[in-house]
């Protein structure tokens, strides 16, 4: 089943503390400058996106509405 979210990371906001990585490893991933970034919005369950979102210390995934765009987290 399709996820009914749209995750990205704000990559202005991001430290690199791979908190997200360690939650969602299928979905996070860390670039070549240390940040976290999306590798596969489909790569685990919605929950689990949504827990990698909160244990963010600095609040840099934003989950939106897939259809609507209005933003769900933070």
């Amino acid at each position: 089943m399709a996820h009914r979210i749209k995750v990205w990371v704000d990559q202005t906001k991001c430290i690199g503390s791979a908190l997200c990585v360690d939650t969602a490893p299928d979905v996070f991933a860390l670039d070549e400058s240390g940040r976290a970034c999306v590798v596969d919005p489909e790569g685990d369950s919605e929950a689990t996106i949504w827990e990698a979102a909160e244990g963010c210390p600095v609040s840099a995934i934003i989950i939106e509405d897939i259809e609507t765009l209005e933003q769900l987290y933070p």
